[in-house]
């Protein structure tokens, strides 16, 4: 980081450097030669003006930090009009107000007569290295403001990334987000990672869809079997249907003719807080009920056919 502030010293900077040292040590060589009732007056004038700049740098930094404060509070003012969220609104608010001061700083001190062109490269250097020191926070920061701006989530959002996490968002600031799964971990992502890939939120839409794939044995009526699931999904009061909001009314059909089963599909529609309610307490019915009305759950198997004569042992 020195190495990359020094190599911004041009030799404009080096010429005014020397300047000032010259200048200094010509004043040095005055003083040390000049009678002391010649010199008095000189040095009386000189803490005047001195005084006077002083003055004039005061006056200039306090009017300067008023103007500063008062546009802190107009930008305060209008993101609470505009109802723009709080860690965005603050981070602008500071940002404007160093800015300002910064600017403010070199004002001020180029009116006392010090020469800001070396100061203000200096600080552009300085800027420089430590954005590239600070990439990855930077990167952060960018994504938590495309976060917090255009909103795929929010707190108390259920939600599953790119990475395989998944829980409950609990805050959004400007450089992470903050998880809390099912099982009670907090997980703290990054904003760039997230902004960058891609987010499952099951919280946004007020519905969500159920669906079962119930596997039953060969030789069972279809008609039965679609029967008794339709009086399981009638008799569930949670399950929506389409003159209720729903998408759709729920679907009950074969799916697929496996190895060792029959596959019917049950697609229904709820509410998204009744999502793993009604899941988990179906399976729990179906596994019941299905049985009770003769209808049996196959498992795995292999039929072998041997030809005439050969051995079967």
């Amino acid at each position: 980081m020195l190495f990359n502030i020094l190599q911004t010293i041009t030799p404009a900077d080096t010429a005014e450097i020397n300047k000032i040292e010259s200048a200094a040590r010509e004043t040095l060589e005055h003083i040390a030669t000049t009678p002391l009732d010649e010199l008095l007056p000189e040095l009386i004038k000189d803490i005047i003006n001195f005084g006077i700049k002083v003055l004039i740098a005061l006056l200039i930094y306090c009017i300067g930090a008023w103007l500063i404060k008062k546009i802190r509070k107009m930008l305060h003012r209008i993101f609470e009009r505009r109802n723009t969220e709080k860690a965005i609104a603050s981070f602008v608010e500071s940002l404007t107000s160093i800015a300002l001061m910064v600017i403010l700083v070199i004002i001020t001190v180029g009116t006392l007569g010090v020469n800001t062109t070396s100061l203000a490269a200096l600080l552009a250097a300085g800027g420089m290295a430590i954005g590239m020191a600070l990439s990855g926070t930077v990167q952060n920061f960018a994504g938590g403001i495309m976060i917090l701006v255009f909103k795929p989530f929010k707190a108390g959002d259920f939600i599953e990334t790119e990475n395989g996490y998944s829980g409950t968002v609990t805050d959004v600031n400007i450089f992470s987000t903050k998880l809390t799964t099912t099982d009670n971990r907090i997980i703290i992502i990054p904003n760039g990672t997230l902004s960058n890939g891609t987010v499952n939120n099951y919280s946004m839409n007020t519905m969500r869809r159920v669906e079962w794939l119930v596997g039953v044995e060969y030789g069972t009526s279809a008609e039965e079997v679609k029967n008794v699931l339709k009086s399981i999904v009638s008799g569930e009061k949670r399950i929506l249907y389409a003159d209720t909001g729903a998408p759709a009314d729920p679907l009950i059909a074969v799916n697929a003719l496996k190895d060792s089963a029959v596959e019917y599909v049950v697609r229904v529609w709820v509410k998204k807080e009744d999502y793993w309610d009604v899941f988990y307490e179906l399976n729990e019915v179906i596994y019941t009920v299905l049985p009770q009305k003769g209808i049996g759950f196959p498992f795995p198997q292999m039929d072998i056919h041997f030809p005439d004569g050969a051995p079967k042992n």
